[in-house]
C-alpha cells in the first residue's frame, strides 16, 4: 500500500510539475495560464492530449505567405480605392465623430485596411430571404463566384447551394469555394465530388491540414464571405446549414444579420478570400492571381456615398485587431453602446472598456440567446450576462428562437455587422472578418432593428438571476474558469 501511494505522489508531482513548464514555456494571459492548469491538473493525461492539439498555439507560424508581389498588388489596389473615395462628398459620414477618423486610421496601420466611402449596403436578418437573394445574385454572375463560409453543412440548402455552384461551373463560370471541416458536417470529398468533377474549385481552409504537427486543431475559419464577379459582397453572421433557415425544431427562428455590400469595400472581401484561397492550397498552380476581374466597379447608380471599412485579423496576429477595434469604439460612446452576440465571454480589457462607458453614463445593452448552441460556452456566457448586470449593464434574453447576430451600435452613428462574437474565441482563436460602417442611416437602421428585437426579448433581473439553483451557478462558474479556452 506504502508502495502504491509513493507511487500516486510520484506521479501527482510529476504532472504538476510537467504541468507548470507547459503552460509557462510561451507568454499567455494570466486567465488563459489558470485555466490551462487547471486542465492538465484535473485531467491528468488526458489534459496533455487536449493541450497537445488545442493549446500550443500558432506558433509564429506565417499563416498568409505573402510575396514582394502579392503585397505590390494589395498595395495597388488601395490605391484604386483611395482615388474612387475623391468621387464621394468628403465632407459626409467619415466625419461623424473624432473618433470614427481615429479608429479608421487604427485599422489601415493594423491591418492595411482602406476606408471605402462609395458603397450600398443591404440588410438581412432572415434566412430564407438572404440566401434567396445570394442565390439570385450567383444565378446573375457573369465571371466569377467565390464561397467563403465556417459551417457549410451537407444538408438541404448546403446541396441546393452546391447544385446551384456547379450549375455555374457548367455555364462556363469560374467558382472557388472555401470551408472549414470543423464547422461543416458532412462536407467531405463525396459531397464536393460532383461539383469537383464539372470543374469547380474546393479547398478545406488551412487550419485543418498538419493538424497535429503545426497544432492547428483549436484555430478555425469562421469567416462568411461571398464575392460575385468582383462587384458584389456578402458579409456577416450566416451560415450555410438548415437551422440558419430556423428549420431546427432545437432552436426554431433564427435570427442573424447578414450584409450585401455594392462598392469598392467589396475589394477587401476578395483580398482576404485571394489570401485565405492561396494559404489553403499545396499546389503552387492552384494558387490565385489579384486578376484585374476580381476588382470591378460598379455603375455610379447603384452606389451611395457610405464610407466603411472592412477588417480581418486571426490566431497568426501578434495584435487584437479587432477586439481592439471594439474597445476603441465604446471608449468613444458619447450616449449608447448596443450589443448583440451569441457568446458573451469577454476578457478583462472588454469587461473594462463596458464598465468605463456604464460608469460613464453611456446606456450598455447587451442581447444574447435564451437557449444554449453549446452548454459549456452558454453557461460561461450566463455567468458573464449576471456579472455585467449586476454592474449596471442592461442584458436582454431573446426569446423567439435563437439570436446569432454579431452587431455593435455606436452613438447611433457608427456599427459593426461581423462574424466576430464577443468571445476570447473571436479575439484570439478564430479567422475572422467584420465590417465597420460610418454612416448614421445605416446605424439608425441597425438601432431600430434592436429595438424591435428588445420586444421579442426579456430584461435580465436580480430576481431571475437569485432564482437560478445551486447547481446552475456551480456550472457558470465553472464553465467561466474555462472561458479562455472555450
Amino acid at each position: 500500500m506504502r508502495i502504491f501511494i509513493l507511487i500516486l505522489v510520484g506521479l501527482f508531482v510529476l504532472n504538476t510539475t510537467a504541468a507548470l513548464i507547459t503552460v509557462f514555456r510561451k507568454p499567455r494571459s494570466i486567465s488563459s495560464v489558470l485555466a490551462w492548469i487547471m486542465t492538465l491538473l484535473f485531467l491528468p493525461g488526458i489534459g496533455f492530449i487536449i493541450y497537445l492539439f488545442c493549446g500550443r498555439g500558432i506558433n509564429g507560424q506565417k499563416v498568409f505567405q505573402l510575396t514582394d508581389y502579392d503585397n505590390q498588388k494589395i498595395a495597388e489596389i488601395k490605391k484604386i480605392v483611395d482615388k474612387d473615395n475623391l468621387k464621394a462628398d468628403s465632407g459626409l459620414n467619415i466625419n461623424l465623430l473624432t473618433d470614427a477618423r481615429v479608429l479608421n486610421r487604427y485599422f489601415r496601420n493594423m491591418d492595411s485596411s482602406p476606408l471605402s466611402k462609395r458603397n450600398s449596403i443591404e440588410l438581412y436578418t432572415d434566412g430564407k430571404e438572404k440566401f434567396e437573394a445570394l442565390f439570385d445574385d450567383i444565378r446573375n454572375a457573369k465571371e466569377t463566384v467565390h464561397v467563403e463560409y465556417y459551417s457549410f453543412f451537407n444538408d438541404k440548402i448546403g446541396n441546393r447551394f452546391l447544385d446551384l455552384l456547379e450549375e455555374k461551373v457548367k455555364e462556363g463560370i469560374e467558382v472557388y469555394l472555401i470551408y472549414d471541416p470543423w464547422g461543416s458536417p458532412g462536407a467531405n470529398k463525396k459531397f464536393f465530388a460532383s461539383f469537383v468533377a464539372a470543374g469547380g474549385n474546393v479547398a478545406p481552409f488551412i487550419t485543418s491540414k498538419n493538424m497535429i504537427s503545426k497544432t492547428r486543431l483549436n484555430y478555425h475559419l469562421h469567416r462568411k464571405i461571398v464575392v460575385i464577379d468582383g462587384k458584389i459582397g456578402w458579409t456577416g453572421g450566416f451560415n450555410v446549414g438548415d437551422q440558419h433557415l430556423g428549420e431546427s425544431k432545437k432552436f426554431g427562428y433564427w435570427r442573424d444579420t447578414h450584409i450585401r455590400i455594392v462598392g469598392s469595400s467589396v475589394f477587401s472581401l476578395q483580398e482576404i478570400f485571394i489570401m485565405d484561397w492561396n494559404a489553403s492550397v499545396t499546389d503552387d498552380t492552384k494558387k490565385m492571381d489579384y486578376l484585374d476581374k476580381y476588382f470591378q466597379f460598379s455603375a455610379d447608380d447603384q452606389l451611395e456615398d457610405l464610407s466603411l471599412q472592412i477588417v480581418s485579423d486571426g490566431p497568426d496576429s501578434e495584435e487584437e485587431i479587432l477586439k481592439s477595434g471594439f474597445i476603441k469604439m465604446i471608449l468613444a460612446a458619447e450616449k449608447s453602446v448596443w450589443i448583440q452576440t451569441p457568446y458573451l465571454i469577454p476578457d478583462d480589457s472588454m469587461i473594462n472598456a463596458l464598465l468605463i462607458a456604464v460608469r460613464s453614463g453611456i446606456d450598455v445593452r447587451i442581447m444574447i440567446p435564451c437557449m444554449p448552441d453549446h452548454p459549456f460556452i452558454y453557461r460561461a456566457t450566463q455567468y458573464y450576462a449576471n456579472y455585467l448586470h449586476k454592474r449596471g449593464i442592461k442584458i436582454y434574453l431573446y426569446q423567439n428562437g435563437f439570436l446569432h447576430a454579431k452587431t455593435m451600435i455606436i452613438d447611433n452613428e457608427i456599427c459593426m455587422v461581423g462574424t466576430t462574437n464577443q468571445d476570447i474565441r473571436s479575439y484570439a482563436l478564430n479567422f475572422e472578418v467584420s465590417t465597420f460602417i460610418y454612416d448614421t442611416k445605416f446605424s439608425w437602421k441597425l438601432t431600430q432593428l434592436f429595438k424591435e428585437d428588445i420586444e421579442q426579448s426579456i430584461l435580465l433581473t436580480d430576481e431571475m438571476i437569485k432564482e437560478q439553483s445551486h447547481w446552475l451557478r456551480f456550472k457558470q462558474n465553472f464553465s467561466r474558469l474555462l472561458s479562455p479556452i472555450l
